[in-house]
């Protein structure tokens, strides 16, 4: 199976796909970190991927997105960005209707 049909795979298997430097439990970069961070708040569910694990992964998927870094997030296999467009979506709320229109349940916690 070539890189391409990996990532393909992965992204139809799963709603919310976390390209990124370590794992969700422990990431390896701030900006990996940022958007674990508010994937978590915002109460998804999502596969991390660690690319540091694989320079053919890593490199893959870059090509993949035409997107030179890492980390990157998709839903419902669309690429939806980096870390700074994953944080400004968040803070405009515009992520989360993007994960409501797209049908995935998720549970943002009230605002005090």
């Amino acid at each position: 199976m070539s890189i391409k049909e990996t990532i393909e795979n992965e992204l139809k298997s799963n709603d919310v796909v976390l390209f990124m430097k370590g794992t969700p439990q422990f990431p390896q970069c701030g900006f990996s970190g940022q958007v674990i961070q508010i994937l978590d708040h915002v109460g998804v569910g999502y596969k991390g991927l660690n690319v540091l694990e694989s320079p053919e992964l890593r490199d893959g998927i870059k090509t993949y997105s035409s997107w030179p870094t890492i980390p990157q997030l998709y839903v419902k296999g669309e690429f939806i960005g980096g870390c700074d467009i994953v944080r400004e979506m968040f803070q405009a709320g515009e992520l989360q209707k993007l994960l409501s229109d797209k049908g995935i349940a998720f549970n943002t916690p009230a605002s005090a």
